[in-house]
């Protein structure tokens, strides 16, 4: 089965590499040292501590990760970087503390981020203007790495919380949407089949009673009960067949909506004014398993739906498998259900390396 990334996959993998970005500003260090290298410290201590700034950037990028699926604190992890990055920041380097600032961000509340913060860069000044080092551009550095690193680690997983939400809130809202309607059609089939069973049970003890003293009556109360079945019968294939009849114009507009939502970029262009009932429901019913065979079993980027004369015709550019490939069972179902109506099915891939699939009903 093709696995296809939701717009949410995507808006995910874009929040978590961003973050990775702001938390690798950190790798400037590595220059860092080198400069230093360069200046006379010694290989051994350059050699230290760009293998510490290495794990330091290795296990930064996962806190942030565990935040956004909603794990706990990863205690280790900060306890390690935390320790990391007061090492080199003793060493005057700057673009560790940041980072762990912002890694350690999610886990507390925003009034202690800041906190932090202010006293991080409190701190790192008091230490440069002890060790005789005060240099303003390296202060204001430390400043604006800590408020872009803090921030926007927040920013992002606050986008990340309402994306979330905002997903959710909308399959809580179709699933509300199918229970609405199957609590519909429950309801019409209960007032329907009510009323009749009653009267059938009802005839049925009847001649049941009467059946010892007056065969003659009993027979005519079952001639009544095999009518009232019938009549039920009939009812309820009415009620399942306005049950299925989808509006043509609704089912156009809720595929594309499907597949835009799938990335698949859809046009439609429809003339359906002039379409019998039955046709139109006959073309929703396409529409809908052609949607449905897009989404499992293409690559789709782009779908053209067009209605003309009570021909549809529905392409797409995902084709996938062997050109000789059958149609689809649900299409191939559907093709007997045209024929019976009059019309014709055609389902193939076409030679600009498209799938088309084309349905002509009487219009």
């Amino acid at each position: 089965m093709m696995w296809r990334a939701t717009k949410l996959d995507k808006l995910r993998w874009l929040i978590v590499y961003s973050t990775d970005a702001i938390l690798l500003c950190s790798l400037i260090g590595y220059y860092d040292w080198y400069v230093r290298w360069e200046a006379g410290v010694p290989l051994p201590a350059v050699v230290t501590g760009t293998v510490l700034l290495l794990v330091f950037n290795v296990l930064a990028t996962r806190p942030f990760r565990v935040a956004m699926r909603g794990g706990s604190r990863p205690a280790a992890i900060l306890a390690v970087t935390g320790a990391i990055s007061l090492v080199l920041a003793g060493f005057g380097l700057v673009w560790a503390m940041p980072a762990w600032l912002a890694t350690l961000a999610p886990f507390v509340r925003r009034r202690t981020a800041v906190v932090l913060s202010v006293l991080s860069v409190v701190a790192f000044n008091l230490y440069v203007g002890l060790m005789g080092a005060f240099v303003p551009p390296l202060i204001l550095t430390q400043g604006l790495l800590t408020a872009i690193s803090v921030g926007g680690v927040l920013a992002n997983l606050w986008l990340w919380e309402v994306a979330k939400e905002a997903y959710e809130g909308q399959e809580a809202r179709s699933r509300l949407a199918v229970s609405e309607e199957r609590l519909r059609f429950a309801r019409d089939l209960n007032a329907l089949l009510g009323q009749s069973l009653t009267d059938i049970a009802a005839r049925t003890e009847n001649a049941s009673r009467t059946l010892p003293a007056d065969a003659g009556a009993a027979a005519e109360e079952m001639f009544a009960v095999r009518d009232l079945a019938r009549q039920s019968l009939r009812e309820v294939r009415s009620v399942v067949q306005s049950y299925r009849a989808v509006d043509l114009d609704e089912m156009l507009a809720s595929v594309r909506a499907v597949l835009e939502a799938a990335d698949v970029r859809c046009t439609v262009h429809a003339e359906t004014g002039t379409l019998a009932p039955e046709a139109r429901t006959l073309l929703a019913a396409v529409v809908r398993e052609g949607a449905t065979n897009v989404l499992k079993h293409s690559k789709a980027e782009r779908c053209t739906i067009t209605i003309e004369d009570g021909v549809l015709e529905m392409s797409n550019d995902g084709l996938s498998g062997p050109v000789g490939e059958h149609m689809p069972n649900g299409l191939a179902g559907l093709a007997q259900r045209v024929r019976a109506a009059g019309g014709i099915l055609e389902a193939s891939p076409t030679h600009e390396g498209h799938y088309l699939l084309r349905a002509a009903v009487p219009a």
